[in-house]
């Protein structure tokens, strides 16, 4: 992959059109306008955590992103955990990416959104992206720079034609906390709406997943991941600007009397022929989003097993080196997201419940490698690779980490009184399971006693290099 092949995977994974056109709905009822602050506000936060990982990936460019650089960081059962938190996480974002997407394919093709026809929609998604991704390296590169442009045209377009053209709200509106009724004041309410950005800034790890793909990776990946989050981030907070100030009803969308005010809004806009010119830039985004998120899932899982740390290491490390992708690997992370997506035949509201786990498990994974850093950095370590933040890099590890550790409790924390007590603490409850899971895998089967890659001696090549 060239420089820009590997910041479009970055880019499509990111997909700032799938993050905002997935659930700006909810967001908009949990904060109303303002809710637009959240995307500056956590774009800052995931910059410093993408710093931080610039450095690691500079010094370490192994395919396979958070368990590789966790296992060279700390050591072999914190790698472990943190791939295992992070894979399950990917899984879970391609189930509800595919989820997401199947209600504008059924808008496009004229079907009735029933929870069957979404559902078939998003397994028949997930079985082409698993096609395309088998096809190879280099199909996946050009697919992924088709979705980047095709999506960066179309949120830039589309963003400024409703500012110009259909804009019904002022600016003043993205400070008026008056239109939101919550109990404690607005903060809660704010926080609450962070989830959608919070959606929309990871995926800049995937240019690293592919490191031993791209040429000079050491240097091309760091600046990719910060183009990523530069580019994504603004793309995303321009689509949502227009959204917001384009809505005609607010108090509608508030309430949920308009279930899709997105879908109001472009229709009133542009029309049935503009509104499904849209729908098609939607779909190209998604569809890259999902091939771009199951070739990450893969290399990661592909790591795992040719360091002999999963069961079924010996099929799931084969590599087809006419097609230089790891298919066993990919077949693997097309049945597992799919059978995900089969929960929303049964669970109300299942894109928000998969995407709530799948923005959680990204943040403990995110965080396990940011403070493993920092334990690194404590017992010696100093980043060596061409990309370092220098002496800046203590404060911003540690700032990094606080922002990671304030991110995971605001995801986790329950919001519904008024349900019960295993809806209202779900999301706390089904992290602890998968935590729970991993620890006893880790404990019964000890994977992490198999291979015999480094691990543990980030801060041991600083000594090395000093004697």
């Amino acid at each position: 992959m060239s420089k820009w092949e590997n910041f479009s995977l970055g880019f499509t994974y990111l997909s700032p059109v799938v993050g905002v056109y997935t659930i700006f709905a909810s967001a908009f009822a949990a904060g109303g306008p303002p809710m637009w602050w959240t995307y500056l506000l956590v774009g800052a936060g995931q910059l410093l955590v993408c710093l931080i990982f610039g450095e690691i990936v500079s010094q370490f460019p192994i395919s396979g992103g958070l368990y590789p650089w966790a296992r060279r960081l700390v050591g072999k059962r914190w790698a472990w955990m943190a791939g295992w938190v992070y894979g399950w996480a990917l899984c879970c974002t391609m189930a509800g990416v595919a989820t997401g997407a199947a209600p504008f394919l059924a808008q496009a093709l004229g079907m009735t959104g029933t929870p069957a026809a979404t559902t078939t929609i998003a397994l028949v998604l997930i079985a082409a992206s698993t096609g395309l991704n088998l096809c190879g390296t280099r199909p996946l590169a050009r697919v992924a720079m088709f979705g980047f442009v095709c999506e960066l045209i179309g949120a830039v377009v589309v963003g400024g034609y409703l500012l110009l053209f259909a804009r019904h709200q002022p600016l003043s509106i993205l400070l008026d906390t008056s239109l939101v009724h919550a109990r404690g004041g607005y903060l809660p309410a704010f926080l609450a709406s962070s989830l959608a950005a919070m959606f929309c800034y990871y995926g800049f790890e995937a240019c690293g997943d592919v490191a031993e793909e791209t040429p000079d990776a050491s240097r091309t990946i760091p600046r990719a991941m910060r183009m990523t989050i530069y580019i994504g981030g603004a793309a995303a907070s321009w689509v949502c600007l227009a959204f917001v100030l384009s809505i005609g009803d607010v108090a509608a969308a508030i309430s949920g009397a308009d279930p899709d005010p997105i879908a109001t809004l472009l229709r009133n806009a542009m029309g049935e022929s503009g509104f499904r010119a849209v729908i098609a830039v939607v779909l190209i985004s998604f569809v890259s989003c999902l091939l771009s998120l199951q070739a990450a899932a893969s290399r990661l899982v592909h790591a795992y097993a040719r360091d002999r740390m999963i069961v079924g290491s010996g099929f799931l490390s084969r590599f087809s080196q006419e097609r230089h992708v790891p298919s066993n690997a990919l077949i693997a992370m097309g049945v597992i997201p799919a059978a995900i997506a089969l929960t929303a035949m049964w669970l109300q509201d299942a894109i928000a419940t998969i995407i709530s786990f799948a923005a959680i498990g990204i943040y403990l994974a995110f965080q396990m490698v940011v403070l493993g850093a920092l334990i690194a950095r404590i017992k010696g370590w100093r980043p060596s690779g061409p990309f370092t933040l220098g002496r800046r890099g203590w404060l911003v590890n540690i700032l990094a980490l606080c922002y990671g550790v304030g991110a995971i409790i605001n995801i986790l924390w329950p919001r519904s009184p008024q349900e019960p007590w295993y809806t209202d603490y779900a999301m706390l409850v089904t992290t602890c399971g998968v935590l729970a899971l991993g620890a006893v895998y880790m404990i019964l089967a000890r994977p992490y006693a198999h291979g015999e890659s480094p691990a543990g001696d980030a801060h041991l090549l600083n000594l090395e290099t000093s004697r």
